[in-house]
């Protein structure tokens, strides 16, 4: 089965994602605090007539970097241009992207992390002086450039803070975590867009897809997505408890959020290490995933749920984790 949450979206449901994405401040549900900051910062740099300081967005993949970003730019009545790290491979590829920016635009770098060391280099007078400092040419007849640029607002987005330089990090204005949501608003995210997919659901279903929704938006997106699939298929069109309970369980996510990737590491890690102590490393190949997928995409929400600890001598299965796998009594031949 297919994992919902590293299947890379179809061109439909890219085009539904943009259409789901919040168009305003009132629109966006959660993360208070950093929506209150974030709108001090910009109607203070409004009031100076200013472009807001370069901000720095981390959290897990899909609690909503990209649309602050857009909200932003939207805020300032500004454009926004969108790029990713890995897509900058070299100095005058920084260069087009930063020459192409009108006086104050939003530049949104996704990734962050994985810009190279060399291109970081030239970011760091771009952020602070706006200004590139290009070599040309090679060898004694190298000479230096040096391009004056429009005043613009850097945002970068990470799902790995601790892979910055300190460097680059201390280069931003306002450092800004997106935490995991409340089922709460989980609840209102999912009848928000049911609302704009017109999509009738009913409210005993809209709460079994927040609780495994893993408290993300874009992975509630899209479960009510695939339950909508299922409800238009196998009923009529309503979105009930029953064709929601059936659908997530076809899609073998359980009543936790889990999937079969996440139990596959669990199960792992409780029955090949004897629940731990591991480190990352072998966890990967007993599970056959990436270090990083592992990371990034499974350990969060396991880590949220109180399902694994990390110790200084590596990764532990907790109590719970026995328990929401329905193996407890493996746990107490081990104690």
């Amino acid at each position: 089965m297919s994992s919902i949450l590293n299947k890379k979206p179809e061109r439909e449901d890219e085009v539904l994602d943009s259409a789901l994405r919040p168009k305003k401040w009132s629109d966006y549900v959660g993360q208070d605090k950093i929506k209150e900051n974030i709108r001090i910062i910009i109607t203070a740099a409004k009031q100076r007539s200013q472009s807001p300081d370069h901000l720095l967005f981390y959290g897990n993949s899909g609690l909503g970097k990209t649309t602050l970003a857009y909200l932003v730019a939207q805020e300032m009545g500004k454009e926004i241009r969108i790029t990713a790290g890995p897509a900058i491979e070299r100095a005058g590829d920084l260069a087009a992207i930063l020459t192409n920016l009108s006086e104050g635009d939003v530049l949104f770098l996704d990734e962050i992390h994985r810009v190279g060391a060399t291109v970081e280099e030239y970011l760091y007078p771009a952020m602070e002086d706006y200004k590139l400092n290009l070599i040309l040419g090679k060898g004694p007849m190298a000479r230096t450039m040096e391009l004056k640029l429009p005043k613009f607002t850097l945002i970068g987005a990470t799902t790995r803070p601790a892979l910055l330089s300190s460097p680059l990090r201390n280069r931003f204005g306002a450092i800004f975590q997106l935490n995991f949501y409340t089922p709460e608003d989980m609840e209102k995210i999912i009848k928000r867009s049911s609302d704009l997919l017109k999509i009738k659901i009913e409210p005993e279903a809209l709460k079994i897809i927040s609780n495994r929704s893993r408290f993300t938006p874009r992975v509630a997106n899209r479960l009510l997505k695939r339950v909508r699939d299922f409800a238009q298929v196998q009923g009529n069109g309503l979105v009930t408890k029953e064709i929601a309970e059936h659908a997530l369980n076809f899609l073998e996510v359980d009543k936790m959020g889990l999937e079969s990737g996440d139990r596959k590491i669990l199960l792992a890690l409780i029955e090949k290490f004897n629940g731990g102590p591991v480190g990352l490393q072998s966890l990967a190949a007993a599970s056959m995933e990436e270090e990083g997928t592992i990371l990034d995409i499974y350990e969060p929400y396991l880590m949220q749920c109180g399902f694994i600890e990390r110790t200084p001598k590596g990764r532990i299965a907790s109590r719970l984790a026995y328990e929401h796998l329905g193996l407890l009594h493996m746990r107490k031949q081990l104690i």
